[in-house]
């Protein structure tokens, strides 16, 4: 209710800034849905924008491609395991897809190489685990 009458009130005001008389009902109610309409519009073309210019630009599975597909709605398919920087105590969720988990896949440095690459294990910035650490919750969907 509050929110609702917080709105109608800048929408009044809006309406009277732009030379208006007090609105009636029925003027506000359009006058609304013509400043919801315009906000839709926005969102659409701000939703464009991230598909077609921000998540090209990110990585596969870092951090900022999680931040991306979650802000669109789009990170439900992701996994949940967490585990935390000992070093800062930051949390870090892992970016890979659930269920990809693969214990005997093992990451670069496990391989004598230091690529870097995750193998089956989690991998979030430069951080890379396995849900075996203490701290892991289970490699499974939202």
């Amino acid at each position: 209710m509050a929110v609702s009458g917080a709105l109608v009130g800048i929408a009044d005001r809006d309406w009277s800034r732009r030379g208006g008389r007090s609105a009636g009902a029925c003027e506000l109610a359009a006058h609304l849905a013509d400043v919801r309409q315009r906000e839709r519009v926005d969102l659409v073309r701000l939703e464009s924008f991230v598909r077609e210019t921000v998540l090209p630009g990110t990585q596969p599975n870092t951090t900022p491609r999680r931040q991306v597909l979650e802000a669109l709605g789009e990170a439900g398919g992701l996994c949940t395991a967490r585990t935390v920087e000992m070093s800062s105590g930051d949390v870090i969720v892992c970016t890979r897809e659930a269920g990809r988990y693969d214990p005997d896949d093992l990451p670069g440095f496990k391989r004598g190489k230091s690529d870097g690459t995750p193998g089956g294990w989690h991998r979030a910035g430069a951080s890379i685990w396995s849900d075996a650490g203490a701290i892991c919750t289970p490699h499974t969907a939202v």
